[in-house]
């Protein structure tokens, strides 16, 4: 449900009055994005750099079946290999670790994506907001904003007994929404370890997107 605020400052000159107005929305993240990672041990860097990108080719080749714009994308992360060293500071093996992520808003196909790749491990489950429906969203809680604003300029023109008013300087603000967390990856993690190869549960959080309109308006007698 939409809600709005404002405050407002009379200037000491010119009848300028200041304050700002908002709109908000609570909305549902849309945008899935799960990072899946491979790791390697061995006693040469060029073995456990072989070993992370064959491992890492088979995943691409097995997530790219399933690949759809903006539905779900595919692409690698970090891929590292460095040395293990013992006790005595000597290095005694190497390992390395490759991430693949998969992202979009299709939220079935990237679950069941990510429940065929069984080879690597889910290292993060996060959420967030696509950039179409931010983009609503803020197109639809700007006007709000606004007309707020408006409303509010000619009612403090009324209640000071004047005419009407002209917009001065106004700037138009967004504020990234603030989820709540979901503690989502443990228990993805342990349903994922009972069966490899089912359907990653994910469940998206809830936040509220603010737009802001600060500005003054100059009151006309």
């Amino acid at each position: 449900m939409a809600s709005a605020a404002s405050r407002a400052d009379t200037g000491p000159a010119n009848n300028v009055v200041r304050f700002s107005t908002s709109a908000t929305q609570e909305v549902t993240q849309d945008l899935l994005s799960i990072t899946l990672q491979a790791t390697r041990e061995g006693s040469q860097a060029a073995e456990v750099q072989a070993g992370l990108k064959q491992v890492m080719e088979a995943a691409l080749t097995e997530a790219r079946k399933s690949a759809q714009a903006q539905g779900m994308e595919v692409r690698t992360g970090s891929f590292t290999v460095q040395p293990r060293y013992n006790n005595s500071g000597r290095i005694n093996g190497w390992q390395g670790f490759a991430q693949l992520i998969l992202e979009g808003t299709d939220v079935a196909r990237i679950t069941q994506t990510t429940g065929r790749l069984n080879q690597l491990n889910v290292i993060n489950v996060s959420y967030g907001l696509s950039r179409p429906l931010r983009e609503q969203y803020e197109s639809s809680l700007t006007s709000q904003a606004i007309a707020r604003f408006k409303t509010r300029a000619k009612q403090i023109a009324a209640d000071f007994g004047m005419k009407g008013f002209t917009l001065g300087e106004v700037s138009v603000s967004s504020t990234d929404p603030g989820f709540e967390p979901r503690p989502y990856l443990a228990k993805a993690m342990s349903m994922r370890a009972e069966a490899a190869d089912a359907p990653l549960p994910v469940e998206p959080g809830k936040g509220v997107l603010s737009v802001t309109v600060n500005g003054q308006v100059n009151l006309t007698p």
